[in-house]
């Protein structure tokens, strides 16, 4: 029996991976909004609840209500939808909160629809909505909340989205300074060509690190996290950047880099205790500044979306 109403925990997400600029991401699991969707008698798409931060409730300047419509003019139901957002996900994050309305909306609909459509499509959707946010559609972001684990974008269009293993013991701690640095902005200061040295390096890093998801070889892991192209002038947007990435380096993380587009900074770390105590030598380096901030110690979440209620 196909449900009338259902809520369901949109996951946050880490995109790009350091290496894996507008390609990689993979999906947390102690943080990200939750969403409850319901049919109605009236056709179309009403936003009716926003908790948490102000966002429009406006459809079309909403990113769940854009990649809502998205599906919806696709489905063509003989019924419409209300949509309820609880937002856990501070915007502006750089942990996918917009992604993470985008992608709930078309994923709750779908379930309500029957699930007519693959994790796939689903993207696609996602992507009408992520694109209000960032000005341009790109899924690093929505594919791992509804994939769950690692994903790897290979190519936009046609969508193409694979999916990579999970090593078991691979933890995430993230750190995110209240600051606000915006996608659009962030991508501004990205230089239009590189060169052949660092392209090389970079292709490279990405190889090594699908090889080593696939293999669970945690050094290699450790090796193959480094940015050599987007880094170096997106960190000059997040005060302390390089302090973080050495404490947590020192503290035994594998690799440490920016989450998204910023401000949060993600460590990857073999074990929870490692990730704890990476936690602990990011929280110091904050604790000393101005700045406040929120971290997140998060196993890699390879389920994705949830129901959580139906």
């Amino acid at each position: 029996m196909i449900k009338k109403e259902i809520k369901i925990f949109s996951p946050a997400t880490v995109a790009n991976v350091s290496c894996g600029y507008d390609v990689l991401g993979f999906c947390l699991d102690t943080i990200g909004d939750e969403m409850t969707i319901r049919k109605t008698d009236k056709k179309g798409i009403v936003i009716t609840k926003i908790e948490g931060y102000d966002l429009p409730f406006e459809t079309i300047k909403n990113v769940a209500g854009v990649s809502a419509l998205a599906l919806y003019d696709d489905a063509k139901p003989d019924y419409g939808f209300e949509i309820e957002i609880f937002k856990k996900i501070k915007p502006g994050s750089g942990i996918g909160s917009s992604s993470a309305s985008a992608s709930g909306s078309v994923f709750a609909m779908n379930e309500l629809l029957g699930r007519p459509y693959n994790k796939t499509q689903l993207t696609n959707f996602a992507m009408k909505g992520e694109a209000l946010a960032s000005g341009c559609e790109h899924a690093d972001n929505i594919a791992p909340g509804i994939f769950g684990g690692f994903t790897l974008v290979k190519s936009i269009s046609p969508l193409q989205i694979l999916q990579l293993p999970t090593p078991p013991d691979l933890y995430a701690t993230i750190i995110h300074p209240q600051i606000e640095i915006k996608t659009s902005e962030a991508r501004s200061i990205l230089p239009k060509e590189i060169s052949l040295k660092n392209a090389i390096t970079q292709w490279a890093n990405v190889g090594s690190l699908v090889h080593a998801l696939h293999t669970s070889d945690y050094e290699l892991i450790r090796r193959s996290l480094e940015d050599v192209i987007v880094e170096p002038f997106r960190s000059q947007l997040i005060p302390y950047f390089a302090n973080v990435k050495k404490m947590a380096l020192n503290s035994g993380a594998l690799g440490c880099g920016i989450s998204g587009s910023g401000p949060s900074i993600f460590a990857l770390s073999k074990g929870i205790e490692t990730a704890k105590e990476v936690e602990s030598a990011m929280k110091a380096v904050y604790s000393q500044t101005e700045i406040g901030f929120h971290t997140y110690v998060s196993k890699i979440n390879v389920e994705g979306m949830k129901i959580i209620q139906k």
